[in-house]
């Protein structure tokens, strides 16, 4: 019966541990999301890891945080959002969390994705693009 109860016991751990760490992704995806719909650069970079890569329209470059700031600022005061929603959202086989999601600016529509890394105990936005479709 202890052999039972022990794995009962680790199994249900695990499960509580998994649905915690899918509460934490959402919730940085969702953070992430309205930063990104009211078009502040300050508070998406307090999300975003120390260097993250950014594309927009096709052009990769990996920037500090504080460039990634600048960058964002830029793109949001050029690309005023109408509209920002999350379209899909998961985790890759290696268990790294992504969101892909659809920004509109007045007659442009972006394909937003982002990658999310756990940094210590946070997770943090280790990659996002802005590709136009």
């Amino acid at each position: 019966m202890k052999v039972n109860r022990n794995t009962t016991s680790l199994v249900l751990v695990l499960v509580c541990l998994q649905v915690i760490t899918l509460f934490a992704q959402s919730d940085v995806i969702s953070q992430v999301k309205e930063t990104i719909k009211a078009g502040s650069a300050k508070e998406l970079s307090k999300y975003l890891n120390q260097t993250v890569d950014v594309t927009i329209d096709d052009k990769m470059q990996p920037y500090s945080k504080a460039q990634a700031e600048f960058i964002f600022r830029d793109f949001f005061r050029q690309h005023p959002a109408n509209e920002f929603n999350i379209i899909h959202q998961g985790s890759s086989k290696g268990g790294q969390p992504f969101a892909i999601g659809q920004y509109k600016s007045g007659a442009e529509t972006y394909r937003v994705f982002m990658k999310i890394k756990t940094v210590g105990n946070q997770q943090l936005v280790h990659e996002i693009s802005f590709v136009k479709e």
